[in-house]
């Protein structure tokens, strides 16, 4: 069974590392290209692989913080990933029963997550499960609101997706590796960096002039997106 855990542990590390520098070059490749679609599934698998491994890794070395990190991790990776797939929703009603179910189940891990955290005055557990709550109560809003998104909806959920889950697995790296950084800065400095990133993509995503028609192809436009 050890073995099993060691192989695990640098299944892991290596998921982390290769995730650690495709983000970054998956977002300064010209949005769209094929380059830049190639990177970006390459950073999803490591980011899968990585949160997996995570999972089993955590109840190993019983770190709570770790197994919560890898699930957020994990949703918000999936949810940057789905969202390229829901592009109809912006003139199509009809949602998936699976993203449903997703969605209201991540809403209920998080929320426990929160309520777990405020009982045991845990920060960075209740960070993540806060945050998660709300990007999943705001899938459920949006897919009450189907067919009726902004036509670039879907790549403002694959930009917050992707990046917040980068921004946990640097947290969860630096928690557990950068032991000079003391608490709480290690887990908050990735936050700190990362949101206004994902805020400035956001903005610059909504000023973009997006077409209206059903099936437009937003290959050419300065945005990280993947194309299906």
């Amino acid at each position: 069974m050890e073995t099993f855990f060691q192989s695990n542990r640098y299944l892991h590390i290596t998921a982390g590392f290769i995730g650690f520098f495709v983000a970054p070059v998956a977002l300064a490749l010209r949005k769209g290209g094929e380059a830049h679609r190639l990177w970006g599934r390459v950073f999803f698998w490591a980011m899968a692989v990585a949160g997996t491994t995570a999972l089993a890794g955590a109840q190993h070395i019983h770190s709570l913080f770790l197994l919560l990190t890898a699930v957020f991790s994990l949703y918000m990776a999936a949810f940057g990933y789905r969202s390229i797939f829901l592009k109809q929703l912006a003139w199509d009603a009809r949602v998936a029963p699976f993203d449903w179910a997703v969605a209201g189940g991540g809403l209920v891990v998080f929320l426990g997550t929160v309520a777990y955290a405020f009982a045991s005055g845990n920060i960075p557990v209740g960070v993540f499960g806060a945050l998660g709550a709300m990007t999943a109560a705001r899938q459920l809003r949006g897919y009450a609101n189907a067919g009726h998104w902004a036509k670039n909806q879907w790549l403002l959920n694959h930009i917050s997706g992707f990046m917040a889950s980068y921004i946990a697995a640097v947290s969860a790296f630096s928690v557990t590796s950068l032991r000079f950084i003391p608490f709480p800065y290690n887990f908050l400095w990735p936050t700190a960096l990362g949101l206004p990133v994902i805020w400035w993509w956001q903005r610059r995503v909504r000023a973009q002039r997006v077409a209206t028609a059903p099936g437009f192809d937003l290959s050419a436009a300065p945005a990280p997106a993947l194309r299906k």
